[in-house]
């Protein structure tokens, strides 16, 4: 089956969920009208990734904020992953939440490598992966930070994972990230990868832009500039001519 799926990257609301609403919304509907099933926007984009009144502003679970995210998939027939800061008792996560065509949660994953003494101070490491189904193959989430990390990667391909879902916050200078690390964990591991960031500045922050889908096979499918931009691409299937070996050819050394 091919898989058509979009990419949102945008300014950040900085603390006014409104504006991440008002943009999110007429994404989901050029998305859907695309044919796309799920659209996947940035890193805590309710309430923005440098908001400074991110514990104040955090949401829980299922609360009015996701049933009208709810209601906004429902209406557009497209399905949506976004970050957002996750409110859950006296901690606080930087989350993402995926919903489909129907607003139904599909899954919600919390951050396992928080960047910088920042994040660090703000919110509480995850401990879990997340995978679940997609369009009859297994899909994962992961944010930001996390998918420089090759063995997490290596542990989600493992569990035969295919596509795995990335919003991002990444900032000036580290524009290799979505140029050269992305694509080289895709092709390393024979996953799709759609990594959607910001773009503008949000405080003392520039984001890098140069949201990316990249392919099984490390092609890259779409790429964003430095502006508002919506990608959307159509998944190839995996031609295991193509994958990549190496979870059966590596060879450990020791000494």
């Amino acid at each position: 089956m091919i898989h058509r799926l979009a990419l949102l990257q945008c300014a950040s609301p900085a603390s006014e969920p409104e504006a991440a609403f008002a943009a999110l919304a007429p994404a989901l509907n050029a998305a859907a009208a695309a044919g796309a099933q799920m659209l996947v926007a940035p890193e805590a984009l309710l309430p923005g990734y440098n908001s400074p009144r991110i514990a104040e502003l955090a949401q829980a679970q299922g609360g009015a904020w996701q049933q009208r995210l709810a209601q906004i998939c429902r209406k557009a027939g497209c399905g949506v992953t976004l970050g957002y800061s996750e409110r859950a008792g006296d901690d606080v996560f930087n989350a993402a939440l995926c919903l489909d065509a129907q607003g139904q949660v599909l899954a919600n994953y919390r951050k396992i490598q928080l960047y910088g003494a920042r994040e660090a101070g703000l919110y509480r490491a995850g401990d879990n992966y997340c995978v679940f189904d997609f369009m009859g193959e297994k899909a994962a989430l992961l944010i930001c930070y996390d998918v420089e990390f090759a063995p997490h990667i290596a542990a989600l391909a493992a569990r035969g994972v295919s596509t795995i879902f990335v919003p991002t916050a990444n900032m000036l200078p580290f524009t290799h990230v979505a140029a050269a690390t992305v694509p080289a964990m895709a092709a390393n591991h024979g996953v799709t990868i759609v990594y959607a960031n910001f773009c503008g500045s949000e405080g003392d922050l520039i984001y890098a832009g140069g949201s990316v889908i990249a392919g099984p096979h490390g092609e890259v499918l779409a790429q964003a500039g430095q502006t508002t931009s919506l990608l959307i691409a159509d998944i190839p299937p995996r031609d295991l001519a193509r994958l990549t070996s190496q979870s059966r050819d590596y060879r450990p050394i020791s000494g």
